[in-house]
């Protein structure tokens, strides 16, 4: 980055002064250039399909603010194959070896959901900031972990639930603290896919389960449009598949001042994907994909938020949006923050252990005892 440039410049600035204090003013001169940042070098954990297309969003960005500078795989073959499709300068076959790459500003970190401690861990401990991908860990108490070492080391940590970032969700923010809608009293949100077919939620053992895989988007949804500093109650009702995982999961949250949110997820049929906010003036609905919206209904108005079209078809929908949490952590890192403001770690961490709470009301066996 050129802040070192930036910081030198006005040394020098300030050093004029005091020669000149004494002296009459300069004519004024043309204002000296000052350097832009240089672009994001970013370093990619995992040659899976959300890398991929994440990856593929970064594309969507301008070139002198995002670079996908390394990536790396278990399989240096799989780290290659991704770093030729996407013109990645380097690849590795450890994650060890990405983390003492000094040419990365950060790290996205995709992948399973059991390795997202001791991943997380290996760079923040290396002083690399983290994106990581949602959920943050398999549990409040990994989470707390990740969340404590990133404190303690100073270095940057994000969960990755790129909802926050849409401008379909933005908008309906402001419209909620703005008083369009009167103060928000009823979230109602649902998310289904048939994904029977997909071994990874199936397996307890690789952090399987809707409430990990889609139930956070729905919380961390109430907790941005209803929550305050008190955590809300939850309750929750469920069923399991045969292997022991939660396959459909009805939530409630109960809000200090009345405020509501009933949500319904499941692995094992399809949903609208729809979300609807209401207060006393109004309501204002996500039609679909409450996770990644790209159209907000409100007040007889209809808003479209199109996405830039990929370079190629992603692996999941809508995933070019992956660019607007991409485009917040190069902000986050400019300004020199620790956490994001709009996602910041005390609220993974009430989503860690709200997640937790419904999966156990369910019959899940959360393994509470933390490994890395």
């Amino acid at each position: 980055m050129d802040r070192d440039t930036d910081r030198d410049m006005d040394q020098d600035r300030n050093l004029d002064l005091d020669r000149d204090r004494d002296q009459d003013p300069p004519c004024p001169g043309p204002e000296r250039p000052r350097s832009r940042p240089g672009p994001t070098r970013w370093g990619i954990c995992s040659a899976g399909a959300i890398s991929h297309d994440f990856a593929l969003a970064l594309q969507t960005l301008p070139r002198e603010e995002h670079t996908v500078a390394a990536v790396a795989a278990r399989d240096l073959g799989r780290a290659r194959c991704f770093a030729q499709h996407f013109g990645v300068p380097r690849a590795y076959g450890s994650y060890e070896e990405l983390a003492q790459d000094p040419g990365i500003d950060v790290v996205y970190v995709g992948v399973v959901n059991p390795a997202h401690l001791p991943t997380g861990l290996l760079f923040l401990r290396r002083g690399r900031p983290v994106l990581m991908e949602k959920p943050m860990a398999l549990g409040a108490r990994e989470v707390a972990q990740l969340v404590g070492t990133a404190r303690e080391k100073g270095v940057f940590l994000m969960e990755g639930f790129w909802t926050r970032f849409f401008p379909a969700w933005r908008r309906l923010r402001s419209l909620a603290r703005g008083g369009s809608l009167g103060s928000p009293l009823v979230l109602r949100g649902e998310l289904g896919f048939d994904l029977g077919g997909v071994p990874r939620l199936r397996e307890p053992r690789l952090g399987g389960g809707v409430l990990l895989d889609l139930g956070g988007y729905g919380v961390q949804m109430a907790l941005g449009l209803l929550g305050g500093e008190t955590p809300p109650q939850i309750t929750a009702r469920g069923t399991l598949h045969p292997t022991g995982v939660d396959e459909s999961v009805s939530v409630s949250l109960s809000f200090p001042g009345g405020h509501l949110a009933s949500l319904l997820f499941s692995m094992a049929a399809e949903l609208p994907g729809a979300a609807a906010l209401g207060g006393p003036r109004g309501w204002a609905e996500l039609p679909t994909h409450m996770n990644c919206p790209t159209e907000l209904h409100w007040g007889g108005r209809r808003e479209r938020f199109p996405l830039p079209p990929p370079a190629e078809p992603p692996n999941f929908p809508h995933s070019t949006g992956l660019r607007y949490e991409a485009q917040h952590v190069r902000e986050c890192l400019l300004q020199g923050l620790t956490e994001s403001p709009e996602m910041p770690l005390a609220e993974s961490e009430v989503i860690a252990r709200l997640l937790d709470q419904a999966r156990e009301q369910v019959g899940v066996a959360v393994d509470r005892v933390t490994t890395e």
